[in-house]
């Protein structure tokens, strides 16, 4: 079985993140790293190039494939903010309908700019979707 290209490793979140060449996009990155740590309780870990997760847990699918994934995090892409909210969105309907202005895909919430999200209803769908997904382990 292949393994996945998305690895957790040692690479420096800090360093990355000064990378980020968008100065708006940057200053975003650093609040949602704060934010995340203090959800999390937990520091960050690199996954891949342009990945940075907090927590992680074990998967095990039907087919018999299996890894390991943080439980959540953020990836600050030249076209929008990516966060990874691995319980999915189907639960939050209520706390999305007062979040702002957003995309998502099956565990993905795209934000072009935290100006644009209210910040609680924020720290309220990613606490919530960490805990069921560490409730999960």
């Amino acid at each position: 079985m292949a393994e996945l290209k998305t690895q957790k490793n040692n690479a420096s979140v800090v360093a990355f993140l000064n990378r980020v060449e968008n100065e708006k996009r940057k200053k975003d990155a650093f609040t949602l790293l704060e934010l995340m740590k203090k959800i999390t309780k937990s520091e960050p870990s690199m996954w891949g190039t342009s990945i940075i997760g907090f927590g992680d847990y074990h998967y095990k699918y039907a087919s018999g494939r299996e890894g390991d994934w943080f439980i959540t995090g953020f990836s600050p892409r030249k076209q929008s903010m990516s966060l990874y909210i691995m319980s999915g969105f189907g639960k939050y309907q209520e706390i999305l309908s007062k979040l702002g202005k957003y995309k998502t895909s099956v565990s993905c919430l795209y934000i072009n700019k935290l100006d644009d999200i209210n910040m609680d209803i924020l720290h309220e769908l990613i606490e919530s979707s960490f805990l069921y997904m560490q409730s999960k382990k």
